[in-house]
């Protein structure tokens, strides 16, 4: 199985940046219009809809939710990042009611399970994480910032597995993610640390503040995402959002953190970037 994970992240890793370097930024968004299609396809199962027509519906209006943002973003004219910015907001703001959600759950779940929410949801988190990948890709160094915004979630659930195998005893959140302890936690912080130690000593001219600033919120953001998914499985009882990723279950298993993540890293750039 880890043999397994191991090809499939690195093909994965690979694909990503073969299309980030190869592709404009428009024809990269579009493809990853593709893949939120693919998310939202998995997101039906934990929405528990069992019939194509159900699905192929679902698929129909999160499809013209990306249509919309798009427009309303300017993907094909001017890339209006006034727009962008309201959206990152609107997302965060709606996250940080989800960490509410989290906190009081399995009372929570009467506020959010039922499918016209839990369909709702999905249409939101999925429109806004295109939209935020979107928005950091139309910026001067867009697609090696787009590297950054993955790579903070990735060295947070890498930080987090390595710490939380070797030490980990306080369990984060029991009822939620009885795997994910505080002792992993920390570890993804630790590896947030080292990331920024890493670029000030690279790019001197950064200010270390401002690289703190941007970059340990969107780890911290990052594990909501992976416990809000962890949350939703459970109140559906599915292991896995699918089989899609051999070693990794499904898609929206791998992407959860930057879902909840990358609308945070974009409205920070948006607001204080350090580059």
């Amino acid at each position: 199985m880890f043999k397994q994970r191991v090809i499939t992240a690195v093909i994965l890793v690979v694909a990503f940046l073969a299309l980030l370097l190869n592709l404009s930024a428009v024809e990269f968004s579009l493809v990853i219009g593709l893949l939120v299609i693919v998310a939202g396809w998995e997101w039906t199962n934990l929405m528990k809809i069992g019939s194509g027509a159900g699905k192929a519906g679902y698929l129909l209006l999160l499809g013209l939710s990306l249509a919309a943002a798009s427009y309303f973003l300017g993907l094909f004219t001017e890339f209006d990042q006034d727009s962008a910015r309201q959206m990152s907001l609107a997302a965060v703001a709606l996250w940080a009611v989800i960490f509410l959600w989290i906190q009081g759950y399995p009372s929570s779940a009467i506020l959010w399970s039922a499918r016209p929410i839990l369909g709702l949801l999905g249409l939101l988190l999925l429109t806004s994480t295109w939209a935020a990948v979107a928005s950091v890709l139309d910026y001067e160094y867009g697609r090696w910032l787009l590297v950054l915004g993955i790579a903070i979630v990735a060295l947070a659930d890498v930080g987090g597995y390595i710490a939380g195998n070797l030490f980990g005893k306080r369990k984060l959140a029991p009822i939620v993610s009885p795997g994910k302890t505080w002792e992993g936690f920390a570890g993804g912080i630790l590896f947030q640390l080292l990331l920024i130690a890493g670029l000030a000593a690279v790019f001197p001219q950064l200010a270390v503040s401002s690289l703190f600033i941007l970059i340990i919120p969107v780890a911290l953001y990052s594990v909501l995402g992976d416990l809000f998914e962890s949350m939703i499985k459970r109140q559906s009882g599915v292991k896995d959002s699918s089989q899609l990723l051999p070693g990794h279950g499904g898609l929206l298993d791998r992407i959860d953190g930057i879902m909840a993540a990358l609308p945070l890293f974009a409205l920070l750039l948006s607001l204080t970037s350090p580059f």
